[in-house]
C-alpha cells in the first residue's frame, strides 16, 4: 500500500509530484542510477528461485508491514525467496519512468488507475489479464475497472485501500463538547469554536504541494459533484468556470480556519499537532495513524468532507487504491507472477494491516473481525459510497498535475485574493496538455 509520504524536497521542487514530470520523458531514455540499478527484472537470465521487488514503502512502519507480508509468502513458495529493493517514496516515483525502461523489478509498487494505465498504454508493465482469470472473484468491479488498462487488459493487483476525510481525536471532541458537522456552515461553526477555545481548528500541510490537490477534491465534488470532477480532471471542463470560481471561494472562506504557514510544513508535522492535541481537525488519508503511537490510535476517528451542495450531498469518496504492477518481461515471470497471485489472497493483505492499521485490505474475502473501529468505519465509508474517486493526480494527466494543478494550487494558498489569475492560468495549460 502506497502512502503519500513525500521526502524532505524543498519547493519549488515539488519532490513526489516531480515524478510525473519524469513521465513525460519521451520512451528510450536510458535507465541510469538510482532506483534503476535495484531493479533485477530482464528479458533474459535470472535467478528462478529469487523473485525481486520493488518497494516505495520507505517509511518504517509501512516499510515493516510489507516486508512481512512478503516474507510469509516465502515460507510455502516452494523454495522461492524475495529481494526486497526498498527506494526512498520520492526517488521511486521520480524515477519510475527510467526504471520501467532499463531492468526493474520483477513485482513492483505502483497505484491503480489512470497512473497503471499511463505506463500500460506505453507497453511498459507485464500483461496480468490471465492472472485475473484466477483472482478475479477477490475483487469487486470498480477495483477490476480500476485495473484494467485502455485495451481492456488488466496490468495491476490491488492490494490495499483507504480513505480521505476529516481526522481528529475522539478525547478532545467528548472534552470539548464537538459534534460531527454535516454542512459547510456547521464546519466553519465548529472551527470557530475551536479557534476561540485556542486550537488550530484544521491541520494543515502543503510542502510537496500534494496536500492541496486532496483538499481541492474534496471542495469540488462536493460542491459540484462527482461527473463535474472526473470531467474536469480530463479536461472535459474549463477551468475558469464559474464553477470551479465557486470551489475556491469557498476554500477562500475557509483558510483562515487552516493551519499557517502551509507551504513550508511536512504532512508529517500537521499530524503531529492532532495527535498532539494542538489541532482539531486534519483533512488527510487514513494513513494520519501512522503518526500516532499504538497507546493513541483508539483514539483516532473520522468524518466525510461535510456536504456543500444537497444536490451531491456526501455521495462521493476520495479511496486511493494500492498495489501491484509486473515488469514487462520480468526475470522470473513465473515467480513473479506467483507473488502477484498471493498478494491478491487476504492473507498478505491481514498481514500488512497488523504492522499498519491504516487501511483495508481490498479482497473482498478478507477477514474484517479484527479491523479496528476506525478500519471497520473506512471499509463502511468506502463500500457504502456511490462514486470513489483516487486522488487527482491519478485521475488526469500527469503533465497536467505535475505543473498546472501543483503551481496553481500554491499560486493559491499564496494569495487566495489572485483566484482569477490562478484559474486563467491553469486553464491555458489544460487546453495545451488536454488536446
Amino acid at each position: 500500500m502506497v502512502r503519500y509520504t513525500p521526502g524532505s524536497t524543498p519547493l519549488p521542487h515539488f519532490g513526489r509530484r516531480a515524478m510525473l514530470r519524469i513521465m513525460l520523458a519521451g520512451a528510450g531514455v536510458a535507465a541510469t542510477g538510482g532506483l534503476a540499478a535495484c531493479g533485477g527484472g530482464s528479458s533474459s537470465g535470472g535467478d528462478s528461485k529469487v523473485v525481486t521487488f520493488g518497494n516505495n514503502l520507505s517509511d518504517q512502519v509501512p516499510k515493516d508491514a510489507i516486508t512481512a507480508a512478503v516474507k510469509a509468502f516465502e515460507k510455502n513458495s516452494g523454495g522461492l525467496t524475495v529481494t526486497i529493493n526498498t527506494k526512498q517514496h520520492e526517488q521511486y516515483q521520480e524515477q519510475i519512468n527510467n526504471y520501467l525502461q532499463g531492468k526493474p523489478d520483477d513485482v513492483l509498487a505502483w497505484f491503480a488507475g489512470y497512473r497503471m494505465r499511463f505506463f500500460a498504454d506505453q507497453g511498459l508493465t507485464g500483461d496480468l489479464s490471465d492472472l485475473w482469470g484466477k483472482i478475479g472473484g477477490n475483487y469487486s468491479d470498480a477495483l477490476k475497472q480500476a485495473s484494467t488498462g485502455s485495451d481492456k487488459k488488466q496490468y495491476f493487483v490491488p492490494f490495499t485501500q483507504y480513505a480521505w476525510g476529516m481526522f481528529y481525536r475522539k478525547s478532545v471532541w467528548q472534552e470539548k463538547g464537538y459534534e460531527v458537522p454535516k454542512t459547510l456552515d456547521q464546519l466553519i461553526a465548529l472551527a470557530t469554536k475551536m479557534k476561540a477555545d485556542g486550537l488550530i481548528p484544521i491541520a494543515f500541510a502543503g510542502k510537496q504541494g500534494w496536500p492541496l490537490m486532496g483538499t481541492f477534491d474534496q471542495l469540488n465534488f462536493r460542491t459540484n459533484g462527482y461527473q463535474f470532477h472526473v470531467d474536469l480532471l480530463a479536461g472535459k471542463e474549463s477551468w475558469q468556470d464559474k464553477r470551479v470560481k465557486d470551489v475556491f471561494d469557498t476554500w477562500k472562506r475557509l483558510l483562515p480556519f487552516h493551519q499557517e504557514n502551509a507551504l513550508g510544513r511536512e504532512w508529517q508535522e500537521a499530524a503531529q499537532t492532532l495527535q498532539q492535541k494542538k489541532s482539531g481537525m486534519y483533512l488527510l488519508g487514513a494513513f494520519v495513524g501512522q503518526q500516532f503511537p499504538d497507546a493513541d490510535k483508539a483514539d483516532l476517528d473520522f468524518f466525510p468532507f461535510p456536504e456543500i451542495n444537497p444536490e451531491h450531498g456526501i455521495d462521493t469518496v476520495e479511496a486511493p487504491i494500492d498495489g501491484y504492477m509486473m515488469a514487462k518481461k520480468p526475470a522470473n515471470k513465473d515467480g513473479a507472477l506467483k507473488l502477484l497471485e498471493y498478494l491478491a489472497s487476504p492473507e498478505p493483505q491481514l498481514t500488512y494491516l497488523k504492522a499498519d492499521p491504516t487501511a483495508v485490505a481490498t479482497n473482498q474475502q478478507a477477514d474484517t473481525s479484527s479491523y479496528s473501529p476506525l478500519q471497520k468505519k473506512v471499509a463502511d465509508t468506502i463500500k457504502n459510497a456511490k462514486h470513489i474517486t483516487q486522488f487527482l493526480d491519478r485521475d488526469t494527466d500527469p503533465g497536467f498535475a505535475s505543473e498546472a494543478a501543483t503551481n496553481g494550487l500554491i499560486s493559491f494558498i499564496k494569495n487566495p485574493d489572485d483566484i482569477d489569475s490562478v484559474l486563467k492560468g491553469m486553464a491555458d495549460q489544460a487546453k495545451n496538455i488536454f488536446k
